[in-house]
């Protein structure tokens, strides 16, 4: 139980600081750090992105991305080319490890909240994430 008056934000980063560790420890094998697990569960969808569009979604910003992304690629995990229509725009996408990667990291995540959650009634639960939401939308 979260005590009254506890603040939200505070709350969400010690969640989010655990549930990272968490789910590094889960997917341990695969040895990689939480920015680049954000990198590749981001890009399981199939769909590549643009740097802009990742910066947005794993909460980086695209000179940190860079270094994640260089990593990333040096191992295998994901490619970077044109995208159609548009030569200046670098498109991200993954390669079969990083598929492969990247689904052992959603099984992860689903694991993950399901045993955190459980006990959590589905309507919680749903306003939990858009409580979650709303709070991803906050710009600086």
């Amino acid at each position: 139980m979260v005590p009254p008056g506890q603040s939200a934000v505070l709350a969400l980063q010690r969640a989010a600081h655990a549930t990272v560790h968490a789910l590094a420890a889960e997917v341990a094998a695969l040895s990689l750090t939480g920015s680049e697990i954000s990198v590749l569960a981001n890009l399981a969808d199939g769909r590549g992105r643009t740097m802009s569009e990742l910066a947005a979604a794993t909460g980086n910003r695209p000179t940190t991305l860079t270094s994640v992304l260089d990593r990333l690629e040096r191992r295998g995990h994901i490619a970077r080319g044109a995208r159609p229509g548009d030569r200046r725009a670098v498109l991200i996408e993954l390669t079969p490890s990083g598929r492969q990667a990247a689904t052992t990291i959603l099984q992860a995540v689903t694991r993950l909240e399901r045993r955190a959650l459980a006990a959590l009634p589905a309507g919680t639960v749903s306003v939990l994430r858009t409580a979650l939401h709303a709070l991803s939308e906050v710009s600086a």
